[in-house]
């Protein structure tokens, strides 16, 4: 009589895959926003929110962002992780997004960043924490929120009341918008792919298992810190800048 099939295997406590594809998320990250210091300061000229190339490149960069927070939030379900980490953890990242808001608001005035990445994160981790008990059906939803959010654009969701929902006609005058609709759906894709990988009991290829000791292990040490890096990064930046446009008078 065969045997019943084993139960999917539990996840490891750490993936260097995923610290490398965080990592890479990191650096594309710092780059774009060195660019966008570069113009702040008035040394070049581009128009980030206007050129298709850049606002490919931010889609990218956010969509890679939150679909490994999706795979994360996967993993950790599988991995049994504990309400009071999880709570931990958001409240990490919900008292660093409200630092970012006061930030931008000193900054930017009244372009002050409301609902940016890190406020989505925040909301999407309570959305997504039944969510891995879906399994491979986050597939299904996440591509029904993309679309949603992607296709359907509606006027009563302009106000600010409303517009972190997305599906906004005019976005918010903001300096970092990441709505709910449509990038939740790259959330539960991740955590659809998380749960596709358990039942292959989380292998990775053996070329993969030696990125420790190979030169990815600089992203990979990134990739272990991405919420500090996010909150250091532009500070660091702007002030290198600062410091260089005072000195050369």
């Amino acid at each position: 009589m065969p045997s019943a099939r084993t139960a999917p295997k539990r996840a490891p406590e750490r993936l260097d895959l995923i610290d490398l594809a965080r990592g890479a998320a990191i650096f594309q990250m710092i780059a774009y926003h060195f660019i966008y210091d570069l113009n702040y300061f008035g040394w070049i000229h581009v128009r980030l929110t206007a050129e298709p190339g850049f606002i490919a490149w931010r889609s990218a960069i956010v969509s890679q962002f939150l679909f490994l927070v999706g795979i994360g939030a996967g993993l950790g379900h599988a991995a049994g992780r504990t309400s009071g980490r999880f709570w931990q953890r958001w409240a990490q990242i919900a008292g660093a997004a409200a630092l970012v808001s006061a930030a931008s608001a000193w900054l930017f005035g009244p372009r002050l960043i409301w609902f940016g990445i890190l406020h989505f994160v925040a909301v999407a981790l309570l959305l997504a924490r039944p969510l891995p008990r879906l399994g491979t059906g986050n597939l299904a939803l996440g591509a029904g929120a993309l679309a949603l959010g992607i296709l359907v654009h509606d006027a009563r969701f302009d106000p600010a009341a409303l517009s972190w929902i997305g599906m906004v006609v005019n976005k918010p005058q903001t300096e970092d918008y990441v709505p709910l609709l449509p990038w939740f759906g790259v959330v539960a894709i991740g955590i659809g792919v998380a749960a596709l990988w358990q039942r292959r009991d989380f292998r990775v290829p053996p070329a993969l298992k030696q990125l420790p000791r190979m030169p990815a292990r600089g992203l990979i040490a990134l990739g272990r810190w991405p919420l500090t890096i996010y909150l250091i990064h532009q500070p660091l930046l702007m002030g290198a800048l600062q410091l260089i446009k005072v000195a050369s008078g």
